[in-house]
């Protein structure tokens, strides 16, 4: 029997191809900019017109693009086991990448992220089961910034099996990004096999593509690592105000990305992803959690699942700046939302502050608002179809199911069991156990997985083998050792 799956949608498919038609219409006309010279010769090759570096594609190349893009990824873990299956509706939740600050557990006031506080994010993230896939969340303070991509992916792969959304802050970084990935997985063509991280590739809004990111673009479509677009359009700032013409915008600047993307590599996996927001002019704020961000969010995953290529958004976060109501409300909010609109990668968890600020406590709350909305999803089972008449016969015979075997058989089933951090328990208990509040729980759960250590040590040839390239990129750099250490 076939299970109707919940779903939620903001377009119909005549809207959605509107929007399509009217972002291929803006690139024809208005085009998009091109700083990097590598990609402006790919494009020129491919036939299509520019104007100094402004490229005007018309809609054959824009479709050829998206035909050679394939419609499911599938990303995998340290072990080399599939863990994230990009494609379809299957929804998965990953931390998110690159916030400037951490929340303090002491104060609850946001400081300045460590290597030290990185590697606990990862050990976090491995404890959280309804989160999928893990990423470099944090910028840390006490490296160079020349060497803060790579040292970032060094950190993910000694404290974490989950495969990881990271990104380029310089140019010179992929290779030696790639060079990890490539370490851990056995070469070069058994990583492209069996990706093992996503990499964001930023256009600017509007329409435009810097010399890093459209770098990226490139890398990742020459090694087969996947790509991941992050268009970002904030509503009447850089973009019109409008919740349709913002999806129009995101359309128009991820299909330019596809077009760069696979003139360099076809057939090479891409992500149709994003993190706009909405402008509060109150404050020149773009809030995440804003109701009109999470429109946007699932609107691009409509018009990504119609072009036919899996889909990412930035939900499942908050503005606020601490674990309160608003914290509660604009996560499971957003997290629900994007589920149910089948995003295939969800980035977020535990974001707080307009994405600039990762907090464990959080992410190990929204670790059970990503279980309830995958469980939202499942939809309501037709295991039992057929018996529930005689089902109500017995239990109104008997009086009670609990010891049913109808109960014992389905219960586990049917019933989300919650982790710590969700009090289900009668108030006696909880005031027996000093009345916790969330923050409270969620900082117990924190401690208890951080007492545990590394839950994902790696094998020591390869912990020498990673050192070793990244002691070598220190000293490509001037730097006269590792800046800190990395096995905290």
């Amino acid at each position: 029997m076939s299970v109707l799956r919940p779903r939620v949608s903001v377009l119909t498919r005549e809207q959605i191809e509107a929007v399509v038609a009217d972002a291929v219409r803006t690139l024809e006309t208005v085009g998009f900019f091109v700083e990097n010279g590598p990609a402006l010769e790919l494009l020129g090759a491919a036939g299509v017109r520019l104007d100094g570096q402004r490229a005007h594609p018309s809609e054959g190349q824009l479709r050829h693009a998206l035909a050679t893009a394939p419609p499911r990824i599938v990303v995998y873990d340290r072990d080399g086991t599939p863990a994230l299956d990009l494609g379809g509706d299957a929804v998965h939740f990953d931390p998110g990448s690159a916030a400037l600050h951490v929340l303090d557990p002491v104060t609850r006031r946001r400081r300045s992220p460590t290597t030290r506080d990185l590697a606990h994010l990862a050990w976090v993230t491995e404890g959280c089961r309804h989160i999928a896939g893990g990423s470099t969340a944090l910028v840390p303070s006490d490296v160079p910034e020349a060497l803060g991509d790579r040292w970032r992916v060094l950190l993910a792969l000694l404290h974490g099996r989950k495969p990881m959304a990271t990104g380029t802050f310089q140019k010179d970084g992929f290779a030696v990004m790639h060079r990890l990935l490539a370490a851990v997985r056995g070469g070069d063509e058994a990583l492209r096999h069996k990706p093992l991280a996503i990499f964001d590739c930023c256009p600017t809004p509007p329409l435009k593509w810097s010399d890093l990111t459209c770098q990226a673009l490139l890398d990742c479509a020459r090694t087969g690592v996947p790509a991941e677009l992050v268009s970002m359009p904030l509503g009447g700032i850089t973009s019109p105000v409008t919740v349709r013409e913002m999806i129009v915008l995101h359309c128009a600047e991820s299909l330019s990305g596809v077009l760069i993307h696979q003139l360099a590599g076809p057939g090479s996996p891409i992500i149709w992803g994003g993190s706009p927001a909405s402008v509060d002019m109150r404050h020149g704020t773009t809030p995440m959690g804003a109701v009109e961000t999470m429109l946007v969010d699932v609107g691009n995953a409509q018009v990504g699942k119609h072009l036919g290529v899996p889909t990412h958004a930035y939900m499942g976060m908050s503005d606020a700046k601490g674990l309160d109501f608003q914290c509660g409300l604009e996560s499971g909010v957003g997290a629900l939302l994007g589920a149910l609109a089948g995003v295939n990668l969800i980035a977020g968890p535990g974001m707080l502050d307009f994405e600039t600020t990762q907090s464990l406590e959080k992410l190990v709350l929204d670790n059970e608002v990503c279980g309830m909305a995958l469980r939202a999803v499942q939809g309501v089972s037709e295991t039992s179809a057929g018996e529930a008449v005689d089902l109500l016969r017995q239990v109104v015979e008997v009086g009670s199911f609990l010891a049913h075997p109808h109960t014992r058989a389905h219960f586990r089933q049917e019933l989300l069991i919650p982790g710590r951090t969700i009090d289900r328990g009668s108030y006696g208990d909880w005031e027996a156990a000093g009345g916790p509040d969330a923050w409270a729980s969620a900082h117990a759960e924190v401690q208890r997985i951080l007492a545990r250590g590394n839950p994902a040590p790696l094998d020591e040839s390869l912990q020498a083998e990673l050192l070793a390239i990244m002691t070598a990129e220190c000293a490509r750099l001037g730097l006269p050792g590792l800046p800190a250490d990395p096995l905290p």
